[in-house]
């Protein structure tokens, strides 16, 4: 008799999300006066302007099309990706109003489609550690049934340009909950898995997405996973400093 035994139980197919939400829109102002002329998200670290460091890491893990949302000095963002072959670029246009990472969302949804996206801001840099790159850890880690956002956490100490006190606690069973107190395990380093449908829940006009994350924990449905590797914020000229430092010292000892 041929066909596996009833008693075994197979993994879950591991979906990979095709389509990504680049979070671009911000005005950058922590940056100053680096970004005085130039949109934050074309900030060169070690020689890669930061929203390439993004589109690169979402193209190896097979996304095949991201939407870009653009605001603050539009054009130039608009300039530098549409030669991208990979992912494949959509703009989603805030220039009339920035509507905050929420409001984002919404406006870009109908580009998203139904499955749910990768979704991340570019001012962070993530260093995987051997055999456990970000992107497909999150897609094996996503399960669509319990799940309405998955987000990709690092505990503090795996950080650079970062000198808050962390956002979540995690549960058990990776489910999260907001800092109660001076401090919590864990820093969400920006990427995560979320479904569009739940930004068009929220309100008209800009908003956070923490409004998201709060309906999420109200139903037991916002969870996360521990990267495993090494986050860098680059969200200041300290930060950018920072990650320039760690990534030249990455290459001197491969040298």
């Amino acid at each position: 008799m041929s066909g596996q035994s009833p008693n075994v139980r197979t993994a879950p197919l591991v979906r990979t999300p095709h389509t990504a939400m680049v979070l671009a829109a911000g005005l950058g102002t922590r940056m100053r006066p680096l970004t005085d002329n130039l949109p934050k998200p074309l900030i060169a670290v070690d020689g890669k302007a930061l929203i390439d460091h993004t589109l690169d890491r979402f193209a190896a893990a097979g996304v095949q099309r991201a939407v870009v949302n653009v605001h603050y000095l539009a054009d130039k963002i608009e300039a530098h990706v549409k030669s991208r072959e990979a992912p494949k670029i959509s703009l989603s246009d805030e220039r009339e109003t920035l509507l905050e990472t929420g409001g984002g969302l919404k406006k870009a949804a109908p580009l998203l489609g139904d499955d749910p996206v990768f979704c991340t801001n570019t001012d962070a840099i993530l260093v995987d550690d051997p055999g456990a790159e970000a992107c497909t850890a999150l897609a094996e880690a996503f399960d669509a049934q319990k799940m309405d956002m998955l987000l990709l956490l690092t505990p503090i100490s795996k950080t650079s340009g970062y000198d808050g006190k962390g956002d979540f606690n995690r549960q058990a069973d990776g489910r999260l909950e907001f800092r109660d107190g001076e401090s919590a395990q864990y820093v969400f380093t920006g990427l995560q898995i979320i479904k569009p449908s739940l930004a068009a829940d929220g309100p008209e006009g800009p908003f956070s997405t923490k409004i998201l994350w709060e309906k999420a924990i109200s139903e037991g449905r916002l969870f996360g996973i521990v990267h495993q590797g090494f986050w860098m914020h680059v969200g200041d000229p300290a930060g950018l400093a920072a990650a320039e430092a760690y990534l030249k010292d990455a290459r001197r000892q491969k040298a």
